[in-house]
């Protein structure tokens, strides 16, 4: 039962997680709906690429197609709620029951088990800092719900790094991407992947170091 709802639920997400083209086609049929869709998945630990979805809504918002304020507001709500439900869950159902099913949802248990032992080093710092490394952004939430964070302070440490992230992401997409010179945007191109790659090799270094 479980493997089939894994496959159906695979299939489900299959075409908000690919390449930029699905994403940009759904982003362009409908709008704020799907900007808030895929970030509160992207939230959630779901494989949604925040990278290629933030930078996207940034250049749809310098074409006029969407407003820029709007887009933000909708990104930090989809936010909440993402990285609320993962709070949730460990909150309330606790590792075993998170550890028995992360599979269905793309996630390994070893990952789990590093983000666990660098929330118990940092504590309130690690879910802060987490919102802007990739692929920890999401999944430090579930450390933050075993170890039953108190919430309030859980969704404001979320919220200030999260907010960081989408704001600069987005305006990468505004400045960057809808630059009308070909250089301009190549260069801003590949700062940007540079960025991301330094930052993310750097948060595996000192998750690693805990051992």
């Amino acid at each position: 039962m479980l493997a089939e709802l894994s496959v159906a639920f695979s299939s489900l997400i299959a075409p908000l997680t690919g390449t930029y083209a699905s994403i940009n086609t759904f982003v362009g049929a409908y709008g704020y709906l799907a900007i808030f869709i895929l970030m509160a998945l992207e939230y959630a630990s779901l494989p949604i690429p925040s990278e290629i979805v933030l930078p996207l809504i940034g250049l749809f918002a310098a074409r006029g197609t969407l407003g820029f304020l709007p887009a933000l507001l909708v990104v930090a709500l989809a936010g909440l709620v993402g990285m609320g439900i993962d709070y949730f869950i460990a909150y309330y159902l606790g590792k075993d029951v998170v550890y028995k099913h992360a599979s269905m949802f793309h996630i390994k248990k070893q990952q789990l088990d590093d983000f666990d032992a660098w929330f118990s080093r940092n504590g309130s710092f690690a879910v802060f800092i987490a919102r802007l490394i990739p692929v920890a952004r999401g999944l430090v939430s579930f450390p933050a719900g075993f170890a039953m964070m108190n919430k309030r302070a859980f969704f404001l440490y979320s919220f200030a790094g999260a907010l960081i992230w989408d704001v600069a992401l987005m305006l990468f997409g505004y400045y960057g991407l809808s630059s009308s010179s070909v250089s301009v945007t190549i260069s801003a191109i590949a700062i940007f992947a540079v960025a991301i790659y330094i930052i993310y090799r750097l948060a595996l270094s000192g998750i690693r170091k805990r051992k």
